[in-house]
């Protein structure tokens, strides 16, 4: 039997975060997700009554290769969580070798070490903040998985949550760009930068969603 895969949304925009913010990738948003953090911005796609199309491995090659054919050379699965969907790596082994930087944005309560063959795709890995109510749920183990062209990301709503990535990085070190995202509409990013300068967090980077600096916040498909 044919594997299917739920497939919520898929779209052509410029990545509007982490190591190659700003240039062009297909995205491939899966429906479904174990977590529910308290300022989810695409809660939508994670519920069980999340809308999605049942599509098969070759139509999702086949959207790949459109994309590829109009300059596109990185691909990013994202949810809700993409590493629950069944068979997930049969998609990633496909896209890996129709040479598209392969991104997995995923949630940090997934085992990563079922994804690290050889043909390995790229980790965005989220550690939930306090402010998430999801913490509890994080996998520290998957941070010795991580190499240089990996990313952590730690999204943060407060003061509290600045620090808390502090103290998570100084622990495990993880080997690879850390990023600090502000919550829409919850911290400003300047008062991030000030706890950064009196912290002497040096090693972490601040970024800003630039799908929702270029379009509504709220919009799907960007």
């Amino acid at each position: 039997m044919e594997k299917t895969f739920r497939l919520a949304e898929h779209f052509i925009s410029i990545n509007g975060e982490g190591q190659t913010a700003g240039e062009l990738a297909l995205f491939l948003r899966f429906a479904g997700c174990n977590l529910r953090c308290e300022w989810c911005d695409t809660s939508w796609a994670c519920g069980s009554d999340a809308p999605y199309e049942e599509v098969t491995t070759d139509r999702i090659a086949n959207i790949a290769e459109e994309a590829v054919a109009r300059g596109v050379r990185n691909v990013t699965l994202t949810g809700g969580e993409p590493l629950l969907q069944p068979d997930i790596s049969v998609i990633i082994n496909r896209l890996i070798e129709l040479g598209l930087r392969t991104e997995i944005e995923t949630n940090g309560s997934v085992q990563l070490k079922y994804f690290c063959s050889p043909r390995r795709p790229v980790f965005t890995m989220d550690y939930k903040l306090p402010s998430s109510g999801m913490e509890q749920h994080m996998l520290t183990e998957n941070f010795p998985l991580l190499r240089e062209g990996d990313t952590v990301k730690f999204v943060c709503a407060s003061r509290e949550d600045v620090l808390r990535a502090k103290e998570i990085a100084e622990k495990y070190r993880p080997q690879c760009p850390l990023y600090l995202s502000p919550v829409f509409g919850r911290i400003e990013p300047a008062e991030i930068v000030e706890i950064m300068k009196e912290q002497h967090m040096g090693g972490f980077r601040l970024q800003l969603q630039l799908h929702k600096l270029i379009w509504a916040p709220d919009k799907r498909g960007v």
